[in-house]
């Protein structure tokens, strides 16, 4: 291939190069003046719709103007009614205003008037009265101020000899009225109490289904009964009588304690020693529960509200208590019904008196011996409670041991009297025997070594538990005769006091 036949190509292929980029431009070029047509037509389309919107929008923001121009124009119109009206009021108000204070103006014209005329009708009565007095005085000889003297002197006597008898009449009538009165209001307050007749009891009766079950409850060679009189204080008696066994004791705290955990081993079938000191612990703190259950229950049902615990616990311990074999508890609540009775017969407080009709035997149930007599160690209780002066003043005067001062003190004495003194109600047997009992089981508590003590057998013999660290086998046989020979000296008894001391050993280890 020569040079030309290149050049030639060279040239052709630039020819078309160039034909070919001026209709590629020509394309384009066409094309962005649709692209450009097209964008004009869609923002001319955009453009309207907007202002549209833009009108829609116009409106409605107009329409809702005028709306609100409407509804305040509506208010002002309504304000300005009220203006005018209220202008209208004080127009006559202000009318009616200035006729009064012309009618005032009138009759202060007409008082000043009448004024003088009183006045110069006074000046002729002073006048007359003066020439009056001087024709009495030389008349009788005596002056104004002897005159006057005299007349009251004449009346304070006859004021005091008729307010003496007045007096004296008074006091004899409320002297004959006051006793009808008095029995009225106590007869009246007995008859709208309902009472019952509740005796304590030394013994309880547990009922067995049948009689095979008091050889499990004995136990080989008695080492069950043993256990359970050691664990509970209680004499466990099993006799020939039928189905049934015998808990005799002094505490009503301890029977229920031994009846429950007696009941609770023979449903379970399992009675050993080891058991059987497991169900009576537990049976003791149910009960602990069940006393505090009680206080609680006792105080909602008389309606008193805001007792301390420790007190609400001490009235559930009444329910285990007795007074003269009257139920503490049942005769604490007959005294707060009969001492909220009385006092609204009489006009004062049945919230207070209720309330110290109930806390007034509180010192009867201590967890420890007070020496002081139980109405004031219920008071100093109360007081340390924050109970009021008035409850505590109550709780200290129902026996003398104080000096009353205020109503309810003697209202809540009355009605513990009204209380105890009813047929059947007490008995003083029961009372003495139970307060020998504690006063045996306090005496050999006192010894050093010693952790339990039970009277049982209605007192004739007195089980004492010592620690085995503490006291050795010489040891608990001294103590025991020490015991009877101060029972001798400082106790008077029917019949003879057995003293049992027992010393366990025993050594206790956990399978880990």
């Amino acid at each position: 291939m020569d040079g030309l036949t290149i050049i030639f190509l060279i040239i052709s292929f630039l020819v078309g190069a160039t034909v070919s980029f001026f209709l590629w431009n020509a394309m384009l070029r066409k094309r962005k003046d649709n692209i450009i047509k097209e964008g004009r037509t869609e923002a001319e389309v955009l453009k309207k719709d907007k202002i549209l919107q833009a009108k829609e929008k116009f409106l409605e923001l107009k329409n809702e103007h005028e709306k609100y121009i409407n509804e305040k124009n509506s208010k002002i119109n309504q304000q300005e009614q009220k203006l005018k009206q209220k202008e209208q009021n004080f127009s006559q108000r202000s009318e009616e205003l200035n006729r009064k204070k012309r009618e005032l103006e009138a009759i202060k014209e007409n008082l000043s008037s009448q004024m003088e005329l009183l006045e110069k009708r006074e000046a002729e009565v002073e006048k007359t009265h003066k020439a009056q007095v001087e024709q009495l005085e030389a008349i009788s000889g005596m002056s104004v101020e002897d005159a006057k003297a005299q007349l009251m002197e004449s009346l304070k006597a006859e004021a005091r000899t008729e307010a003496m008898s007045y007096i004296n009449d008074i006091m004899e009538e409320a002297k004959i009225s006051a006793n009808k009165e008095a029995k009225r209001i106590v007869i009246q307050t007995i008859q709208r109490v309902a009472t019952e007749e509740a005796i304590e009891n030394s013994v309880t009766v547990f009922n067995i289904d049948n009689d095979d079950i008091k050889g499990r409850i004995i136990g080989r060679e008695g080492r069950n009964i043993r256990a359970l009189e050691a664990a509970t204080g209680i004499e466990i008696i099993v006799d020939d009588t039928p189905e049934a066994i015998i808990l005799s004791g002094f505490d009503p705290v301890r029977r229920e304690i031994a009846r429950l955990s007696l009941h609770q081993l023979v449903t379970d079938g399992r009675i050993h020693p080891a058991r059987i000191e497991e169900v009576a612990a537990k049976t003791k703190k149910q009960i602990e529960e069940e006393i505090i259950e009680t206080g609680k229950r006792t105080a909602i049902d008389l309606g008193i509200h805001g007792l301390h615990p420790e007190l609400i616990r001490l009235i559930g311990k009444m329910k285990y208590r007795s007074s003269y074999g009257q139920n503490l508890l049942q005769h604490s609540r007959e005294v707060a019904n009969l001492s909220a009775i009385m006092a609204g017969e009489l006009g004062l407080n049945t919230k207070l008196a209720k309330r110290a009709g109930l806390l007034h035997d509180i010192g009867k149930v201590p967890d420890d011996d007070p020496e002081i007599p139980h109405a004031v160690f219920g008071m100093k209780l109360a007081e340390k409670y924050k109970e009021k002066p008035e409850v505590c003043n109550a709780i200290g005067a129902h026996h003398d041991e104080v000096e009353m001062n205020t109503l309810i003190a003697p209202i809540v004495q009355v009605c513990d009297a009204i209380s105890g003194a009813r047929p059947g109600a007490r008995r003083e047997v029961v009372e003495s025997y139970i307060k020998r009992l504690k006063d045996l089981e306090n005496l050999a508590l006192r010894h050093d070594g010693v952790l339990k003590t039970y009277a049982i057998q209605a007192g004739r013999e007195l089980r004492v538990i010592v620690g085995s660290d503490k006291v050795s086998d010489k040891e608990s046989e001294a103590l025991s005769f020490e015991i009877s020979k101060q029972i001798q000296d400082e106790m008077t008894y029917p019949g003879q006091v057995k003293v049992t001391v027992i010393r366990e050993t025993r050594s206790v280890n956990y399978a880990k």
